[in-house]
């Protein structure tokens, strides 16, 4: 079937009688048993569905971990200066954060640094390292979620005698830095196979292993719940540990224990519980709008201070960038033309001479998300031009940029399968574009959009939301299941906050309270305010929270005209 939006969604394909066997083996519902098989979920993976596990650290005998552990134990029990440097992201302010925590605990003399996106540019350059160390005398350098493609920076430093030490997750090629340390699964190495683990998480494990190994007589337990945040907030998959350690942290936090998190949420008048929307989509944009109007720093102050004012100025200070942050996106998102692009068979290309540099990631984002295909968005960066990309998981943007690169393409760009950054000359827009397209030609296979089953109007309940929501938390490689409702039409649409749609959906004499995220100049919002004709919708059923009391709403993700009414 062909959407309104130019989607084409089939049925999930699952044998009836492996959905019957999981239904008497696990004791659960057909949907259930349709998404777990679709999923293909492990053995762990249905335990998980009503137990609780603990991951255990799989690096207690990986030698890149080991190796770090001696020579971070080497410099602490020395007494030498650390530097770390982090990336401006969410997923580097709270490795950083972490890993200066765990020092500081330990009266280690730490110093840190996060690169200014505008006056730094992306990652550690040799400039930026010889400016540092100037500043600040240092016998270690440790890297967090940057540093894999930081060849001269790391060459200076061993120049200069100075240990250097990388954790990232970050494409990088062979010959690799010639860091001291340099844990990376994107590496050619035996963990590999842990490759959709971010920085953060990569950082908590190296410390676990670090505690573990000199018997230190402490936890960092507590901190789990800034790694679900970094989890989130980089879209890594929610699978294997990255899913245990969602579950785990969201049945056991207690916000109330947290002043600094408990604070966040007093700014942004959160109220519900605390969850993976409110992480990823409150939370995650409130921290990154330092980085990308003003200077990340003050995210590691945030994180690592005791002092209660500072945490709540520093709140303040974000809460206000991030309303900013919105206006500003939002008058880019409003002046895009998207009729221009609904035949494009490309990448999405658009450059605009006077963006906002801090802004541009999130534009890709949205425009990626409406389209379905990878965008890259850029802008002038003085006499150059800067670019922020957003893939789907179709298509390893990353991997292309770094060729790019090697080609002498780009001036220089990093990141991993569904972001990066490029900066380039402007005469050299033109051969990018021809590349990375001949590679999306190539290398692109479109993935069919899937829903797991039709549903009637009397199976929409509170209890098919609960069942669904048993075999979550749901993300990246295990999104919210979607399902298709037949001939419904639109009741009382209208729109909210001048940004989405509430209205209800009517079938049977039955009306549901829905909304609509998607953009108000879009094919499916044009539909829903303005058609009288009847349709099939594609929809997540979600339970709200509101007036402590659940109530069932439907999420419309696409629409299909019914062709067998008028």
């Amino acid at each position: 079937m062909i959407s309104i939006s130019g989607k084409y969604w089939e049925e999930v394909k699952v044998q009836k009688r492996l959905i019957d066997k999981i239904k008497i083996d696990y004791d659960l519902s057909e949907n259930q048993s349709k998404l777990a098989i679709s999923r293909k979920f492990t053995d762990e993976d249905f335990f998980l569905i009503n137990n609780e596990i603990k991951f255990k650290n799989p690096f207690l005998k990986t030698k890149d971990f080991l190796f770090g552990c001696e020579l971070l134990n080497e410099n602490i029990k020395n007494q030498k200066n650390i530097l770390i440097i982090g990336d401006y992201d969410v997923d580097g302010c709270m490795s950083t954060s972490l890993f200066i925590n765990f020092l500081m605990k330990n009266n280690v003399k730490v110093n840190y640094y996060i690169p200014d996106r505008f006056n730094d540019g992306y990652g550690a350059s040799e400039e930026l390292i010889i400016k540092l160390t100037d500043k600040f005398k240092t016998n270690l350098i440790i890297f967090l979620d940057c540093g894999s493609n930081s060849y001269d920076a790391i060459k200076y430093l061993k120049s200069k005698k100075i240990k250097t030490f990388i954790i990232d997750h970050h494409n990088t090629k062979l010959p690799y830095p010639e860091s001291d340390i340099f844990i990376n699964p994107k590496k050619n190495t035996n963990y590999g196979q842990y490759d959709y683990l971010c920085t953060t998480f990569l950082t908590y494990l190296f410390i676990d292993l670090y505690i573990e190994k000199y018997k230190l007589d402490q936890t960092i337990q507590d901190y789990q719940i800034y790694v679900l945040l970094a989890t989130i907030a980089d879209v890594m998959p929610l699978s294997g540990i990255n899913k245990i350690l969602a579950k785990n942290v969201l049945k056991n936090f207690d916000i109330n224990k947290n002043f600094l998190l408990n604070k966040l949420f007093q700014v942004m008048k959160i109220n519900n519980k605390l969850t993976l929307y409110e992480l990823g989509y409150k939370i995650a944009p409130l921290i990154n709008a330092a980085g990308r109007l003003e200077n990340a720093n003050q995210i590691i102050e945030l994180f690592t201070t005791k002092n209660e004012n500072r945490i709540s100025s520093i709140s303040e200070n974000i809460y206000h960038l991030n309303i900013k942050r919105k206006s500003i996106e939002k008058l880019i998102i409003d002046d895009f033309d998207y009729k221009k692009f609904y035949d494009e068979k490309n990448i999405l290309f658009i450059y605009k001479p006077n963006l906002h540099e801090g802004i541009i990631g999130i534009i890709a984002s949205k425009i990626k998300d409406y389209f379905n295909k990878p965008c890259i968005i850029l802008t002038n960066n003085g006499d150059n031009v800067k670019g922020s990309a957003r893939s789907t998981s179709d298509f390893n943007i990353g991997e292309y940029i770094q060729k790019s690169v090697e080609l002498g393409i780009l001036l220089s760009g990093g990141g991993h399968n569904l972001a990066a950054g490029i900066l380039l000359k402007k005469n050299k827009i033109n051969e990018f574009k021809k590349y990375i397209n001949s590679q999306y030609v190539k290398k692109y296979n479109p993935s069919k959009n899937i829903y797991l089953s039709i549903l009637s109007t009397s199976s929409i309940n509170i209890e098919l939301v609960k069942s669904i929501e048993k075999l979550g938390p749901f993300g990246n490689k295990n999104p919210y299941p979607i399902f298709l409702i037949q001939d419904i039409k639109f009741i009382k649409p209208t729109i909210i906050k001048d940004k989405f749609i509430s209205f209800f959906v009517k079938k049977d004499n039955k009306i549901f309270k829905s909304i609509s995220y998607n953009h108000l100049k879009s094919k499916i919002s044009y539909q829903i305010l303005n058609s009288q004709n009847s349709f099939d919708i594609l929809v997540k059923v979600k339970k709200i929270n509101w007036n402590n009391k659940s109530n069932l709403e439907l999420e419309i993700v696409d629409l299909i005209k019914n062709t067998n009414k008028p």
